[in-house]
């Protein structure tokens, strides 16, 4: 069968594949790797398939119906957003009327509201797949029984049906990502060494925090399931030979620390092959940090942190389950080590105040950190916070197009009684300012230039942050 599969674009720079779906202030674009681990499934069972990155690409609709035009797609798989669904079901419409061919949703939010979205899609999706796709998109290109698919939602006489969910995938089952489709290039990160390719070494999370979505049981499950040591590696390698300009892998895997046991054997088998590339990976402040020392010696340069909070409240109010002296020890630990620290901070947790706030700006400065993004925290359909937020009045947007401002960049979608919309706002660029405006940040981000790459990756930086802070609503 001849598939398409399609992640579009909604507007310059929007970046679908982050945690949280906008055009970022650092005008972050990152791989569609889910997507092109299921292009690797279906094109393993024998079908030929397209892939059009639409968003890394800046791709418009009528370029996209161009492009697939000799093509001619049978199927048509269509990744979601929460903010750009109007737009992703216009394009699953345009696809299905110039190729008569069926169409299926994937992503988070679909998973989370099918009956909503074949409501808004009106005849235009054919499917949805909901949770982990990989096999359900195989089965239905294999011509399996569409009733018999575990875990795909369909229309029927009385509305929408939902097909029990399946086992989870066994991770070690899956193709490597199909990364022949996409150029490097078209991938930006200004804390990546560029060009770079991302990496997932397992899937499921035992977290319970409350704002998370792609790690929720409706995505992956509370089951955290990794990959071999030997097929990750295995990748690493690949990616090398494919791509052997390549500078960085970073590991997109939520858990990647979860199991000290799987790290010293994972990155024992880097040393063992002596591989030749730097890595960086996400990471909780509650992980074992006997490990950093071993991950240091097998390459891994830096490390993306979820500090959330820097009270302790705010960090009990979202689940976070651990403490700020865990943060801190973590952070003193990491830089002493070496590692460059990327930390990351919200805004807007239940109880939140003013004062908390602050503290969590105060709490983020006193930290050995190279660089910080801060946000006000992200509600999605499917999570508990969602859930809460709505049930109690507090979330801002109406539409789901308000998950998004009108330039598409990240949004703040709660307001309290004590901190409104427009004080988290300010709050959030507070926090951008006082962190990187201080001399001494300044200083630490230039003592860390050493090449050219870097020059380019931190002109890129101070770009995006100018044009953040010069934006229309500031």
């Amino acid at each position: 069968m001849k598939i398409l599969v399609l992640n579009p674009s909604y507007g310059r720079d929007f970046c679908r594949s982050a945690r949280w779906a906008a055009r970022s202030r650092g005008r972050v674009q990152r791989h569609p790797d889910w997507l092109l681990i299921a292009v690797g499934v279906l094109e393993r069972g024998g079908h030929t398939v397209k892939f059009i990155d639409a968003a890394a690409r800046n791709m418009d609709l009528p370029e996209v119906l161009a492009e697939a035009g000799t093509f001619a797609p049978e199927l048509a798989v269509v990744h979601t957003t929460t903010p750009s669904i109007y737009s992703d079901i216009e394009h699953a419409a345009a696809l299905k009327a110039a190729f008569s061919c069926r169409t299926v949703l994937v992503g988070p939010h679909v998973t989370a509201l099918p009956a909503e979205t074949f409501a808004l899609a009106k005849g235009a999706a054919d499917f949805i797949a909901r949770g982990e796709y990989d096999y359900q998109l195989l089965d239905l290109a294999d011509g399996r029984d569409p009733a018999s698919i575990p875990g795909l939602s369909r229309q029927a006489v009385g509305g929408t049906v939902n097909n029990p969910p399946g086992e989870p995938v066994d991770v070690d089952s899956l193709p490597f990502p199909a990364w022949r489709h996409i150029d490097p290039s078209w991938y930006k990160d200004i804390g990546k060494r560029l060009p770079f390719l991302t990496l997932i070494s397992g899937r499921g999370c035992p977290g319970r925090c409350t704002f998370c979505r792609d790690t929720s049981e409706a995505m992956c499950g509370r089951k955290v399931r990794l990959r071999s040591p030997a097929a990750i590696v295995d990748e690493m390698e690949y990616d090398l030979r494919l791509f052997p300009g390549i500078r960085e892998i970073m590991f997109e895997t939520d858990t990647m620390t979860a199991n000290p046991g799987h790290v010293r054997e994972l990155c024992g088998e880097m040393l063992r092959r002596g591989l030749k590339i730097t890595w960086s990976c996400n990471t909780r402040v509650d992980m074992d940090l006997g490990l950093l020392p071993l991950m240091r010696r097998a390459g891994c340069r830096m490390l993306m942190v979820g500090f959330e909070f820097g009270t302790q409240a705010a960090l009990d109010a979202v689940k976070k389950g651990v403490t700020l002296e865990q943060s801190r020890r973590f952070a003193a630990e990491a830089s002493r080590l070496g590692f460059t620290l990327h930390g990351c901070f919200m805004i807007g947790a239940p109880g939140e105040t003013k004062a908390s706030a602050l503290a969590t700006i105060a709490f983020a400065k006193s930290l050995p950190l190279d660089t910080v993004q801060f946000s006000g925290i992200c509600v999605y359909p499917g999570t508990e916070l969602y859930d809460w937020a709505k049930s109690n009045g507090y979330l801002v947007p109406r539409d789901w197009r308000e998950w998004v401002s009108p330039e598409k960049e990240q949004a703040t979608l709660l307001s309290y009684p004590g901190l409104t919309k427009e004080e988290i706002d300010e709050l959030i660029d507070t926090g951008l300012k006082e962190f990187y405006l201080r001399p001494a940040q300044m200083l630490r981000m230039l003592k860390n230039i050493r090449s050219l790459g870097d020059v380019l990756r931190k002109l890129h930086g101070l770009r995006s942050f100018s044009q953040y802070l010069s934006s229309g609503k500031k």
